[in-house]
């Protein structure tokens, strides 16, 4: 994939990574869908390098997740890239949803799997379920309050052990284990500067931020309505069979047609693209700058 990609060198680089990683912009849904279209269809590079980009902060926000494992961020984050670039090759746009929704599971797999491979604890060997006691003691442990350091009492360990379905001897072996992990109040840098623990993420959406995200879908859907109308008749069509359609129509099929080589059908779907692309932007400009605009969506986001 095309351009290089900020490197995450070492612990003390994070603050500057997650920096670096913060300027390249997010994709609203119809840019996203048009550049795996490129990505998928034309082998664009430059499209799957935007892709890319503009998912590393989702790579960081689940790597901060497996902090506690004892291993450098900078590998796991890593790894979680790669997570990232095989979920973007095998992302197919068509089906309807979005690509984090897609890659996140990509993510945390690689992820998981290097912590495993680097883990002289836990082979990969293991069976499913203590794989997963593995990564869910934690989370099991906050959820009945079991934080204190040492064994688990035995109805603590009774819990835990149904709840996630596994033997109650799985339980305290591998929390056995894993009491050496390190606290969330470590120090991200030798100098002292911040905590893992600020890094925690509360993930549930505010308020404000659900209501940004309809009036943003809306807005959207709004400027790529408009959009389709600076397409003419055979461009829509086209436009519309390969790139909106849920079961979208060959190259074959539709120069048979209009008449025409399938090489021109391809072209005329690239150019319908450019244009629609452009008109999307500026009906977006359009609707955000409206008079009054700015203002009603203050107002509603207070209320």
């Amino acid at each position: 994939m095309a351009g290089a990609l900020p490197v995450l060198a070492n612990e003390g680089g994070l603050s500057r990574y997650l920096d670096e990683i913060r300027k390249f912009p997010m994709l609203d849904p119809a840019e996203e869908f048009m550049l795996a279209k490129r990505w998928r269809e034309h082998g664009d590079s430059d499209a799957a390098h935007k892709l890319v980009t503009s998912h590393l902060r989702l790579v960081a926000k689940i790597a901060m997740g497996y902090r506690g494992y004892g291993l450098p961020i900078s590998e796991v984050v890593s790894e979680g890239n790669v997570g990232l670039m095989q979920a973007i090759k095998r992302f197919e746009p068509d089906k309807g949803f979005r690509l984090a929704t897609y890659a996140m599971w990509w993510i945390k797999a690689a992820i998981q799997e290097y912590i495993l491979r680097s883990w002289s604890l836990v082979k990969m060997g293991t069976t499913a379920n203590q794989k997963k006691l593995f990564f869910n003691l934690r989370k099991a442990k906050s959820r009945i309050s079991a934080l204190d350091e040492g064994d688990l009492r035995p109805d603590q360990v009774k819990e835990i052990a149904t709840r996630l379905g596994v033997n109650e001897q799985d339980v305290v072996d591998m929390n056995r284990r894993l009491g050496g992990d390190a606290s969330l109040n470590a120090p991200l840098r030798e100098e002292g500067e911040g905590e893992w623990q600020d890094w925690l993420v509360d993930d549930s959406a505010s308020q404000e931020s659900i209501l940004a995200a309809e009036e943003e879908g809306q807005n959207r859907l709004s400027a790529l309505r408009q959009a389709l109308g600076v397409l003419n008749e055979r461009e829509r069509r086209i436009f519309e069979a390969r790139r909106l359609a849920e079961d979208p129509i060959t190259l074959e099929d539709l120069s048979t047609e209009f008449g025409v080589s399938r090489e021109r059908v391809r072209q005329i779907e690239v150019r319908a693209f450019e244009k629609v692309q452009e008109a999307v932007k500026k009906n977006i400009a359009a609707i955000e700058t409206a008079p009054g605009r700015a203002r009603e969506l203050t107002d509603a986001r207070a209320g």
